[in-house]
């Protein structure tokens, strides 16, 4: 299996609303041409089962941005509720998996009742993941905060068990999050830094990713280790680092 762990892996397109185009930084678009498989049978898991309008409309906008960069797919399937049933099939003849953005903890009991990861476990093709898809792939997943009332919330549970695909919990989008506060808290020093006591994350800028391919976790490009209250830059745009 190989797997891209990725912030937002688009950017808007210049001149065109509502249309998005890969980040190419640190070499992204060049690692993908060398691992897309041809002819591409894709999968795409969004955070929820229901929502069928909502689900095409991000799965095609996800499709567009691919193409857009020059990827094509000989098939491209959107996995919800109308087809769960079939997940394991449709795995067994994907070889390219995407799991997309969205709310991490609604996701993450998506998988969970689909039993994602169980049906992951002999599948040897990409798994390209997005923001809450990333953060997912966790053996222990830190979903983060991120709507307004979670933060203050002595229920919303922080903390929860992922796909087990990465060791590294994952926190995407720091250049979002650096500067803003969710319920009148900073977000990096009274949220995710107080939660970090007796944990590490990796907190990674958008356009930055991590690639893991036999076993080997690398880091490419600006990221963050948050651990024991503090954080401090361990990259920057253009680095490649082991973890």
């Amino acid at each position: 299996m190989i797997l891209f762990l990725t912030g937002n892996t688009f950017r808007d397109r210049t001149g065109c609303e509502d249309k998005a185009e890969m980040i190419p930084d640190n070499h992204l678009i060049d690692e993908m041409q060398k691992m897309f498989p041809d002819p591409c049978r894709a999968l795409y898991f969004s955070d929820g089962p229901d929502d069928f309008e909502f689900n095409d409309f991000i799965a095609n906008a996800t499709k567009d941005g691919f193409e857009y960069s020059g990827f094509q797919f000989e098939s491209f399937i959107c996995v919800d509720d109308r087809n769960a049933s079939q997940a394991k099939e449709l795995i067994q003849e994907a070889n390219f998996i995407i799991l997309g953005g969205g709310h991490t903890p609604s996701q993450n009991r998506y998988f969970r009742d689909i039993a994602l990861g169980d049906l992951l476990k002999d599948y040897d093709g990409v798994i390209w993941a997005i923001s809450a898809g990333s953060m997912n792939c966790a053996e222990t997943v830190y979903a983060a905060p991120e709507e307004d009332g979670e933060a203050v919330d002595p229920e919303y549970k922080r903390f929860l068990t992922g796909l087990g695909l990465t060791k590294t919990t994952i926190l995407p989008h720091y250049n979002y999050w650096k500067d803003r506060t969710l319920d009148g808290l900073n977000y990096i020093n009274e949220i995710i830094l107080p939660d970090s006591m007796g944990r590490t994350f990796c907190y990674i800028t958008d356009g930055s990713y991590i690639l893991v391919k036999d076993g080997i976790e690398e880091l490419r490009g600006e990221a963050y280790i948050v651990h024991n209250g503090k954080i401090k830059q361990l990259s920057a745009n253009g680095d490649s680092v082991l973890l």
